[in-house]
C-alpha cells in the first residue's frame, strides 16, 4: 500500500478514535497546578527540567494526549509503576486537571547537537518518511515544527528530551510501549523500519525543532 495511503487511513482512524474518546470535562489549570507538587519532584517546577534525561518534558504537551496518558498510567496500561504509584486516589478530574495545567506551561525549546549529516539524515526522515521501509513522515502527524495536533490525540515532540524519545521510539519497535490500538499500531509500523542510529538521530532532531 502507498505510504501516503496509509498515513491517511491511520490519521482518519486515529481521530476518529480520539473524537470517541473525547467526551471528557476540560481540565481546570489552577487546579491541577495545586496538584503537580509530587509532580515537580521528578518533572521539575517547569514542567520541562526533569531530574533525569529519561523522563518527559511535559510542559506545552497537549492536554489531551496527557489526560490519556494519565489514565493509562493509572489503570496500568502503561507498565511504569512509579507513575502509577503517584495517581492512586486521583480522579479522572484531577487527572484532567494536571494536564490541563501542563498543558499551560510554557513548552521547552531545545537545540539539535549532532553533526551537519546526522541533522540531515534526521530531516528527511522526519519530513518525508522512508518510503522503501513503510516510514511514514513524522512531520505528517506531528507537524513540521513538532507541535502535534491535540484534537486528533498527536503529542507535542519539539524539544522533546532526546534520551525519552529514543526509549519510547525503541519500545514501540520492540512492541514494549502500550498505547491506544490505532496510536500504537501506527509507531510500531513507524518505529520497525528505524534503526538505533536513525532513532538517536531523530532524536537530536527532534529536540531542535522549533515551532
Amino acid at each position: 500500500m502507498n505510504v501516503v495511503v496509509r498515513i491517511m487511513k491511520w490519521i482518519m482512524v486515529v481521530t476518529a478514535t480520539s473524537l470517541a474518546l473525547a467526551s471528557h470535562a476540560a481540565g481546570n489549570a489552577e487546579a491541577g497546578a495545586a496538584q503537580a507538587a509530587t509532580c515537580a519532584a521528578c518533572h521539575g517546577q517547569d514542567g520541562a527540567t526533569a531530574i533525569d534525561p529519561s523522563y518527559p518534558n511535559l510542559a506545552g504537551q497537549g492536554a489531551k494526549y496527557l489526560h490519556r496518558q494519565l489514565q493509562m498510567f493509572q489503570s496500568g496500561e502503561r507498565d511504569v509503576p512509579l507513575m502509577t504509584a503517584q495517581l492512586i486516589g486521583k480522579s479522572d478530574q484531577d487527572l484532567q486537571d494536571l494536564a490541563a495545567y501542563y498543558a499551560s506551561l510554557p513548552a521547552k525549546i531545545g537545540e539539535a547537537k549532532g553533526s551537519d549529516g546526522e541533522i540531515k539524515s534526521a530531516r528527511m526522515i522526519y519530513k518525508g518518511g522512508i518510503a522503501a521501509k513503510g516510514v511514514a513522515a513524522c512531520a505528517s502527524c506531528h507537524g513540521p515544527g513538532g507541535l502535534g495536533n491535540d484534537q486528533a490525540g498527536f503529542p507535542r515532540i519539539g524539544g522533546q528530551s532526546v534520551d525519552y524519545t529514543i526509549a519510547q521510539l525503541t519500545a514501540y519497535r520492540e512492541g514494549r510501549r502500550a498505547s491506544d490500538e490505532a496510536f500504537g499500531a501506527m509507531m510500531r509500523n513507524v518505529a520497525a523500519g528505524l534503526s538505533d542510529g536513525q532513532i538517536a538521530d531523530l532524536a537530536d532532531y527532534i529536540r531542535g525543532l522549533q515551532p
